[in-house]
């Protein structure tokens, strides 16, 4: 019998970071493969020392994640599955630092604000750091006894410190949508609801955009995401990136894509896979 080995994930970040989160999510018995850039994730599976690539493709209080739908149609991968992750942001030191001894605390720019309430009742300053967990990283090989670093509670327990106050983040609907990627495309269903995602750039014709989205309205296929962005520096050449629930198999899926395509240059499926109970778990 034919033992299935785990699959090496591919992620932006140090161990502990959140995109390590979503890895362990969507493949719990996956290896984790860190890597510093984006694109580094990407080149990680091209080059055979990582299986899969996890991204962040957008967050609900920041929006998209810069570059990232400019790497997708370029990654020559495929969306295979998507994970949810809440952006729960704990307060970690060194083992035997108490929280009244914090003065200063590390993380990412981004995270930083995101718990200015709870750091401003307490006096406690702040720091940009490259990366969270690597900030965490950096505080376990050692650190003074008054800083400490915000981050997942997940890289708290990779690096060995001690989480001193969990979930301080001012919001509590905080999310960060992740996709998962394989150089093979996956067409089968799996799940009751499949969501299938792709680019599109339309022709330069009148109304060419507001044709092409009619057929999804016409034939009652729901399009959760739209945005455009524009490629080759032109001001002209503009893409679109979307999402839809339902799989191209589906007959009202099929018809609305190929009422797409009479009004496009170009229309290339970037993933079908099953869609995330978290999507619904988001308050809108």
């Amino acid at each position: 019998m034919t033992v299935k080995q785990p699959q090496r994930i591919a992620f932006q970040g140090a161990l502990g970071a959140y995109s390590h989160e979503a890895c362990l999510q969507a493949r719990p018995d996956g290896i984790p493969v860190p890597c510093t850039t984006f694109e580094g994730v990407l080149r990680a599976v091209r080059e055979g020392r990582a299986d899969l690539a996890m991204l962040p493709v957008e967050n609900t209080t920041y929006g998209r994640v810069a570059d990232i739908h400019r790497l997708l149609p370029e990654s020559g991968m495929y969306i295979i599955d998507e994970a949810f992750v809440r952006v729960r942001i704990a307060l970690m030191a060194r083992p035997g630092i108490t929280l009244e001894q914090v003065k200063h605390v590390r993380a990412h720019l981004v995270l930083l604000p995101q718990a200015r309430s709870y750091l401003e009742a307490r006096g406690i300053t702040s720091e940009a750091a490259a990366d969270s967990a690597g900030a965490a990283e950096e505080l376990a090989a050692g650190g003074p006894a008054h800083e400490g670093v915000l981050a997942s509670a997940v890289a708290a327990k990779i690096h060995g410190l001690d989480v001193l106050a969990d979930g301080i983040e001012d919001l509590d609907h905080n999310t960060t949508r992740f996709l998962l990627m394989a150089p093979e495309i996956d067409l089968t269903r799996r799940g009751t609801k499949m969501m299938t995602t792709f680019v599109f750039e339309v022709r330069n014709i009148p109304a060419a955009l507001y044709k092409a989205m009619g057929g999804f309205a016409t034939n009652g296929v729901n399009m959760t995401k739209l945005e455009s962005y524009m490629v080759g520096g032109s001001f002209t050449a503009t893409q679109f990136y979307a999402d839809i629930e339902g799989h191209p198999d589906d007959p009202a899926v099929q018809r609305a894509l190929e009422e797409l395509s009479y009004f496009t240059n170009m229309l290339e499926i970037l993933g079908v896979y099953p869609a995330h109970p978290g999507r619904w778990d988001i308050p809108t």
